[in-house]
């Protein structure tokens, strides 16, 4: 299972769809503040994600942003941040 690390940002307008995404991208995301989040995804959690994300958003309203980032490379990190890293496993639930 190959897995790459993606940033995930989002303004969404309504606080009802707001919460829905939050809630969806908690489940995948190993870190993350407020209204972005890093996520270790495969290729299919990917898909899954952004069809999800595109019925809870409204397009004329919200937008998302999918970054594809080097999970190999070194962020710089301030304050209490921690580097993003790949846990052993996720639970969704």
């Amino acid at each position: 299972m190959n897995r790459k690390l993606y940033l995930v940002a989002y303004d969404i307008s309504d606080s009802r769809r707001l919460n829905s995404a939050r809630y969806l991208l908690k489940g995948y995301s190993t870190g993350g503040q407020k209204s972005v989040y890093e996520c270790f995804l495969t290729d299919g959690e990917l898909g899954y994600l952004t069809g999800i994300l595109g019925r809870l958003i409204l397009a004329e309203e919200d937008r998302v942003h999918v970054f594809t980032m080097d999970g190999r490379s070194t962020t710089h990190t301030l304050g209490i941040a921690l580097q993003p890293k790949d846990p052993e496993y996720f639970y969704i639930g």
